[in-house]
């Protein structure tokens, strides 16, 4: 078995990985959203994503065949760059 390290970074390669899949199929739509329904900023929409997410964990946690940890980590990681970004543009989070 690998040490914690290379466990470490093998699933952040992992949850990367599963991130920029997701980019490239949804058109970086949680840190670029359209803004049609939902209004705010990508860290507020990322946000009500998390919540949706935590609750269907609650309701029902194998709905669709999701991973809903993997869900929430990828969730928390654009939740960072959202910050990141709004800090770039002057803003505060």
């Amino acid at each position: 078995m690998a040490g914690a390290a290379e466990r470490i970074q093998a699933k952040c390669q992992e949850i990367s990985e599963m991130l920029v899949a997701k980019n490239r199929a949804y058109g970086n739509s949680a840190l670029e959203p359209v803004r049609i329904f939902g209004q705010g900023d990508a860290e507020a929409l990322i946000r009500v994503r998390l919540d949706d997410k935590l609750s269907r964990i609650r309701n029902n946690p194998s709905a669709f065949g999701e991973d809903p940890i993997l869900d929430l980590v990828g969730y928390l990681v654009l939740l960072l760059i959202a910050r990141e970004d709004k800090a770039t543009k002057g803003g505060v989070s």
